[in-house]
């Protein structure tokens, strides 16, 4: 092929590369240590140009990881120094400020060398369960409290591994097999990437990526330009309150459309917490990036070229934008509220066209179990960290109802019990669908979960909280009603706090509900035959169809006869 290739030709090229950062990724999968890796695809992926641009990313992951590390590989190749970059090394860290927003995130980045030139990069980062320190939450009062830090350095020298640097990260960890095998995870995922480029190269002919990634910016930076050039041209405001650790938070934005660039800016936003729920701007970004992407132009691939555009300020030290040493653990739960504060305004702007409200922030939470204390313990109890991932329901959209336990804005996936209770002795007792709890409207909010956990005879644990929600609900669109809140409690009644580490006492349980999306719209204009759907599933309860939407006795009669005959709508 010759080096003037056609259009057809970069478009294939470029539809490769996708599919090489995908196998990157699909690899990290099934070889990572971690859960959260492994069954939540808690990950992201992506191939560079020289410069540390980013041409491609992979489906599978986050968008919290892959926009935050878009910017990531640029510091990578400031600190290692272009002289200092060698075929065979690998570069790690976990700088909260400079890869994806907290310490429990391990980024690593791979140059990628064809015919002795340097070509390209591949990065990934993978959310990794222990990372030392106070463990994961929100309870540090600073980012040194969070766990072991690791600057931006080689982890790999022309394929030499530094056991310094892996003897360090072993004696600071809970779980050093599984934090290790998490970075050599991550390391062969870069080396598939980098060795299906090198396929793809030799194939058509590449002796470098310059004509390629010159196609994929200037095309994805085109696209985007005229889909923003398209919309009003006008500013507008929104703000959310959200519960905060010990007192309330309130995100504040302003979306201006301006010719070439949506500009988002969130002065006004509530000053930096006592407490480890703080954002770094990198990662505020991602989020806020990421919500206008997708309702302007989700089809245009996920690139440097078509991020660029839209611009993210907001003042240091407000909670989106966290200087060090600011507690930042768990910078998600802000970080995922940014979409809903962001709809708020471009709603204004675009009517009709983003969702209302849903759950936000993922609804995790984090056991350390160990051999009880109140009592002997048998002689097989062990200690162990065990990170399960869940979600409560996203708003419903202008057209659709929202997703039943569904994780938006990030995207991960809920972790099935079996791998959960395979990562220690835990037991999840209760897990399904939480009825009535989608707020009312034209289209429906989705859906949260019931969740109960103990742990197996002869264990107590601690219960690493990490919700929101409880105080403050997902809020409807356009006359939607409210989703419902989070609650929290122990099986025996006693109220728990919805972040922070708590004691669960051997034999007790946690029972948790998670939140629901908003609905969209006015209830009553709701389709009846929707609403009997949603009887006869079990979604919504007799009570509630007939409350909310006004559903006549007859057609609730005739829904439970349906049902009964196993008839599901």
């Amino acid at each position: 092929m010759t080096k003037d290739h056609s259009t057809v030709a970069y478009q294939v090229m470029w539809n490769r590369l996708i599919s090489v950062v995908e196998e990157q990724a699909q690899a990290l999968v099934r070889t990572a240590f971690s859960t959260s890796v492994r069954e939540a695809g808690d990950l992201s992926a992506g191939v560079y140009d020289t410069q540390g641009q980013m041409l491609a990313q992979a489906v599978t992951g986050t968008p919290g990881h892959v926009n935050a590390m878009a910017d990531a590989v640029a510091h990578f190749i400031r600190r290692i120094g272009r002289q200092n970059i060698a075929a065979g090394d690998v570069y790690i860290t976990n700088d909260p400020w400079e890869g994806t927003g907290h310490l429990h995130d391990i980024t690593m980045v791979t140059p990628s060398f064809h015919n002795d030139l340097l070509v390209g990069f591949f990065a990934c980062t993978a959310h990794i369960v222990d990372i030392g320190g106070r463990g994961f939450g929100a309870d540090a009062h600073s980012v040194y409290e969070e766990g072991l830090y690791i600057p931006i350095m080689k982890f790999a020298h022309k394929g030499t591994v530094d056991e310094t640097l892996v003897r360090i990260i072993r004696g600071n960890v809970r779980e050093p097999d599984q934090l290790i095998g998490d970075i050599y995870a991550l390391t062969t995922c870069n080396d598939i990437g980098h060795r299906r480029l090198i396929d793809m190269m030799e194939e058509f002919g590449l002796e470098n990526l310059n004509g390629i990634a010159g196609f994929i910016l200037d095309n994805s930076r085109r696209a985007t330009l005229e889909r923003i050039a398209a919309l009003p041209q006008q500013s507008a405001t929104g703000e959310m309150t959200m519960d905060g650790f010990d007192s309330p938070i309130t995100l504040k934005v302003k979306v201006s459309v301006a010719g070439d660039r949506i500009v988002t800016d969130f002065t006004g936003t509530s000053g930096v917490d006592k407490k480890g729920i703080n954002c770094p701007l990198v990662y505020t970004k991602a989020y806020a990036c990421y919500a206008l992407k997708v309702a302007i132009a989700p089809e245009i691939p996920n690139n440097a070229a078509s991020l660029a555009p839209f611009e993210v300020t907001a003042p240091e030290n407000t909670i989106v934008n966290a200087l060090h040493p600011a507690p930042v653990a768990l910078r998600h739960i802000v970080g995922h509220f940014v979409p809903d504060a962001v709809f708020d305004a471009f709603d204004k702007i675009v009517p009709g066209l983003v969702p209302a409200e849903g759950a936000g922030c993922l609804c995790n939470f984090q056991v350390s179990l160990r051999p009880r204390t109140d009592a002997p313990a048998p002689a097989d109890a062990r200690r162990s960290e065990v990170l399960t991932f869940n979600s409560g329901g996203s708003g419903a959209r202008p057209a659709h109802d929202g997703l039943n336990a569904t994780a938006f804005p990030s995207g991960v996936m809920t972790m099935p019990i079996e791998a959960t209770e395979h990562a220690g002795p835990v037991i999840i007792w209760r897990k399904e669908l939480r009825p009535d709890s989608g707020g009312a409207g034209k289209t429906r909010g989705g859906l949260g979960q019931y969740m109960e956990v103990g742990a197996q005879e002869g264990h107590e644990f601690d219960i690493q909280a990490m919700f929101d929600r409880v105080d403050h609900p997902a809020r409807g669109r356009r006359g939607g009603a409210a989703g419902a809140p989070t609650t929290i409690v122990q099986d025996d009644g006693a109220p728990m706090n919805g972040k922070g580490k708590q004691f669960v006492a051997h034999g007790r349980k946690v029972l948790m509900a998670f939140p629901a999306g908003a609905g969209y719209g006015n209830a009553a204009e709701r389709p009846k035959d929707l609403v009997k759907r949603d009887l006869a599933r079990g979604y919504i309860s007799a009570e509630t169809a007939a409350r909310d939407y006004n559903l006549s006795a007859a057609d609730i009669a005739e829904v439970a006869a349906g049902v009964a005959r196993g008839e599901i709508l």
